[in-house]
């Protein structure tokens, strides 16, 4: 099973972005979407944006992700 994260651009040089999720940033490759721009939100796998998503159906993987972290903590 592969996981793609949801993460919102921030700048995009050339066929390179930077994405942040939870304050953390990282450059990702987006020649496969070269339509992206600041602020989109793009799922991310291993290193590559695979597609645009909307920001609503972002928000709402990250809230659903969240969760499933924290039904996993050791207290």
């Amino acid at each position: 099973m592969c996981l793609a994260i949801p993460s919102r651009i921030i700048a995009v040089e050339g066929s390179k972005a930077t994405v942040e999720l939870a304050g953390v940033t990282r450059r990702v490759d987006v020649s496969l979407i070269p339509s992206v721009h600041v602020g989109d939100y793009v799922l991310v796998h291993t290193g590559y944006a695979i597609t645009v998503v909307d920001e609503e159906e972002a928000r709402e993987t990250l809230q659903l992700l969240e969760t499933l972290s924290k039904s996993h903590e050791v207290s």
